[in-house]
């Protein structure tokens, strides 16, 4: 087998010897041969199985030509946005177009569309009546069904819809990817392969499943927030593979979309091949002349050792997207993967991180999960962790003493995040004493994301006193190894529930830590997220009561400011949420205070113009006053 980038244009298929690709992928990213990208998987997964695949990066959607620079595909056109959602890449939360783009040579914005599935599946379809579409990756997969679209602020259609595509490939799409190629190889028309599981299709009234679940219908979810979370709940407890039903939403005309159960996850064997394909490692040649692509720059020393996470939180769509039953590589894959890259010319001797979703899991939260599969009606770690949930960190431990000892390794960092409450929880305390010994250094960031217990149940996270727990754990580590390190957590404002009362609490916490964060995430309403149903909706999906949801763009900013109180610039902000909370006492100048009476600042200031500006009457005295001054300030 040829190691070398897929082909890009006519004349890498012609070295090959290609008359015509099997398939083309078209993605929103720059063309980046590397694991950590979705495309990347797919595109060797299935050269690995003998399909010629062709790659199209960041097509022109302006130009038709763009789109056929490896001319017709035999069974289809593959279709992603990239490693992320196209909006999210392009917005910030407040609806500013972002200044750089990782994933694009040179950082430049704009190679790709708004909705970029939706244009590109629109584009192949204009120009190309009859191939297969099929549409994947992580876009598709979170836009599969009707969807609230922070962008517009509005229910989208499923995106199978909008895109023109054929067929959806949801989660992480090995399993189905290669199933629907046997299915298209053998000549099956692509309007019949409607059996494959981690897929959506459409199909008419008259021939959906008879024993699916149906979703209400689109135009319903539109039109009412409560029906629209009522199906989203229904979506989210049919995430398992073991459990998930058959769904089906219907649309006008007698137009339906038709979800199939999720795939089941991948062996450790079928893990480890995934990850033993001819990557390049990097990005593709031609961009070096642009600048590279700097999304490789973190990635490429890191190593990915897990998937899925039974963690569960509420603003995270990995639920939907990955699932929650862990699947795992092999050590002697990992530490395979490692020693190779001791190898490369550019390798220091670091490896960034050892990890995936959450760094510290590496088998599934119970036994009950590996053929029955994550209980439908409660979390595993939340609101507390669940008597049956095996903690337990031995394998990480052994794992990470592995790849330590390769020699030309000199530290192996752990910075995907672990789950504090999950390690507060372990009673070995073998992997914190390691991991503080070995894994970090200076400061462990872990998101404990709020201290209100409010708004943390909202969140789907533990309350704040397993935090508190998992912290004097840490220090006490510390201490006893006489290492100055730290905690630094991550915080997140204006997520559903939080009040002003909360974000003046979580001020106060910031104040005694005794540091303010340097960054602030603003809650992002993105796709297929119980968090996001309740920014749109109001409702809490889980119990169907109202939540409160701070929209307003003042408050908003004004929770974001206490955070980081003191921003001179955050001034007025923090001093208006205070007086508003009725906590004034929080203004002043005892240790306790937040900010001072800045009224009291300006009358000081006020006076000591007033006497630095009074005229002297004598001469000497003025210019002995100036010849001071100058030598102060040499």
């Amino acid at each position: 087998m040829i190691r070398d980038f897929l082909p890009v244009n006519k004349a890498d298929m012609k070295k090959r010897g290609w008359e015509q690709c099997d398939f083309v992928y078209v993605s929103g990213d720059a063309y980046v041969d590397h694991p950590s990208f979705g495309a990347a998987i797919i595109t060797r997964l299935l050269e690995a199985h003998g399909y010629k695949v062709g790659f199209i990066a960041q097509p022109d959607w302006k130009d038709e030509k763009s789109i056929q620079v490896l001319g017709k595909p035999r069974l289809g056109f593959l279709v992603s946005s990239g490693n992320m959602d196209s909006m999210v890449n392009h917005y910030t939360v407040a609806g500013k177009k972002r200044k750089t783009d990782a994933y694009t040579p040179g950082g430049v914005i704009g190679k790709r569309p708004d909705y970029a599935v939706v244009v590109y599946g629109n584009l192949i379809r204009k120009v190309y009546k009859n191939v297969p579409i099929l549409i994947g990756g992580i876009e598709a997969s979170l836009r599969r069904l009707g969807h609230y679209d922070y962008w517009s602020d509005k229910i989208n259609r499923s995106v199978l819809l909008d895109s023109g595509a054929d067929i959806l490939m949801y989660g992480m799409g090995e399993h189905s990817m290669l199933e629907l190629a046997e299915a298209l190889d053998s000549g099956i028309s692509v309007s019949d392969i409607t059996y494959v599981r981690g897929t959506v299709y459409r199909t008419r009234e008259d021939n959906i499943p008879s024993d699916a679940i149906v979703l209400p219908d689109y135009a319903e979810i539109s039109q009412n927030k409560k029906r629209y979370a009522e199906s989203f709940y229904t979506q989210y407890l049919n995430t398992d593979p073991y459990t998930a039903q058959t769904m089906v939403e219907k649309y006008p005309n007698k137009v339906c979309v038709v979800q199939n159960p999720p795939s089941y996850p991948l062996t450790t064997q079928e893990f480890d091949d995934v990850y033993s394909y001819n990557y390049m490692g990097t990005y593709h040649s031609s961009y070096k002349a642009l600048g590279g692509v700097a999304a490789i720059n973190e990635i490429k020393f890191s190593i990915t050792s897990n998937r899925g996470c039974f963690g569960g939180c509420n603003f995270c769509a990995l639920t939907f997207h990955q699932g929650r039953i862990i699947q795992t590589r092999s050590h002697e894959s990992i530490v395979n993967e490692a020693t190779n890259m001791t190898k490369d010319a550019e390798f220091k001797g670091y490896i960034h991180d050892v990890g995936g979703p959450t760094a510290d899991f590496r088998q599934p939260a119970c036994k009950k999960q590996l053929d029955k599969g994550v209980c439908t009606n409660r979390q595993c770690l939340f609101p507390e962790i669940c008597k049956n949930v095996n903690v337990d960190h031995t394998d990480y431990v052994k794992l990470l003493r592995k790849v330590r000892s390769i020699p030309g390794v000199k530290k192996v960092f752990v910075r995907s995040g672990i789950r504090y409450d999950y390690v507060a929880a372990d009673k070995n305390e073998t992997f914190l004493n390691e991991l503080c010994r070995h894994h970090i250094s200076g400061q462990l960031r872990v998101a404990p994301e709020h201290v209100s217990d409010n708004v943390l149940y909202m969140m789907g996270k533990p309350s704040h006193g397993i935090y508190k727990k998992f912290v004097e754990k840490y220090n006490k580590i510390n201490s006893k190894s006489g290492k100055e390190q730290y905690v630094v957590p991550y915080f997140m404002s204006s997520h559903p529930g939080s009040r002003l009362e909360d974000a003046v609490k979580l001020a106060e916490y910031v104040r005694d830590l005794g540091y303010m964060p340097e960054q602030v995430q603003d809650f992002y309403p993105t796709p297929s997220t119980i968090s996001t149903c309740m920014y749109y909706t109001g409702f809490d999906p889980r119990t169907m009561k109202k939540v409160y949801i701070p929209k307003n763009p003042h408050e908003k900013a004004m929770q974001r400011a206490l955070i980081q109180y003191k921003r001179p610039e955050n001034y007025e902000l923090v001093k208006e949420a205070l007086l508003k909370c009725g906590r004034g006492d929080l203004i002043g100048f005892d240790k306790k205070c937040l900010i001072p009476p800045r009224i009291i600042k300006e009358k000081q200031n006020s006076s000591n113009k007033q006497r630095t500006r009074k005229p002297s009457t004598n001469k000497s005295t003025r210019k002995s006053s100036t010849n001071n001054r100058r030598r102060k300030n040499h």
